[in-house]
């Protein structure tokens, strides 16, 4: 029987946000952590067995804290564990607490998705369940707005593909977890550090990868600049989509 799972990715340090003490998932956006505001998302989703967060190892017991604090409701469907290293090693962590904790189905979903994208809508969420069980992976996506200029050596141009052709990718990325897990076991260290986007792993394979339709309200919160237009979303509502 299918099993869907969230991977909330919270193990990243958030140095780019010039607070190297507090990771940006922990900062407050409007009077709760960002990462709760995330999970928050994905606790009103009813088809998911289990919200599983990712946290950096030091902030494991912090982030239980703060579940039990800000979403006691939805305590019982929430697992708190270690992230890794890298995004993948985070990755294949939730693989391996799904696999020790209920075991792996051979249809298994897991949806994975950035701890510091609050702003994901229930739609997309949905459309990215939808689509990994009909196609195996699925990528969040919106048109590319610029032209995309390619470069290999970073001083000259390289290429610039057909702007009709290009997205920017988001998250959630959402796969058959079974699938997942054969495709990270091919590749050998040097190319897990490199290959960084589940997606492009599956899609270098030659599996079919479907496009679901994002949002530009689903913005990542990397710089802390982006913090203010964070707090003008979720004061507009925007967190409640």
């Amino acid at each position: 029987m299918e099993a869907v799972y969230a991977a909330i990715l919270a193990g990243g340090s958030g140095t780019r946000m010039g607070n190297p003490d507090k990771p940006k998932q922990f900062w407050d956006l409007c009077g709760r952590p960002v990462i709760v505001h995330t999970i928050e998302k994905f606790c009103m989703v009813d088809s998911f067995d289990e919200v599983i967060v990712l946290s950096p190892a030091t902030w494991v017991n912090q982030t239980r804290d703060i579940v039990a604090r800000y979403l006691a409701a939805f305590a019982d469907r929430i697992a708190v564990v270690a992230g890794g290293a890298e995004r993948n090693d985070t990755i294949l962590n939730a693989i391996a607490y799904i696999e020790q904790a209920h075991g792996l189905g051979d249809d298994d979903i897991i949806v994975t998705h950035d701890a510091v994208r609050p702003f994901v809508s229930l739609r997309i969420i949905e459309e990215n369940i939808a689509a990994a069980r009909e196609f195996g992976a699925c990528d969040t996506v919106v048109p590319a707005t610029d032209t995309i200029v390619c470069s290999v050596d970073g001083k000259r141009i390289s290429s610039i593909p057909d702007r009709a052709e290009c997205y920017q990718g988001q998250t959630p990325q959402s796969f058959n977890a079974c699938r997942l897990k054969e495709l990270f076991a091919k590749l050998d260290s040097g190319e897990r550090q490199r290959l960084t986007d589940a997606c492009k792993i599956v899609v270098l394979e030659g599996d079919p990868v479907a496009l679901v339709r994002g949002d530009a309200a689903n913005m990542k919160l990397t710089y802390a600049s982006d913090m203010r237009m964070a707090r003008a979303l979720a004061e507009s509502g925007a967190d409640n989509a």
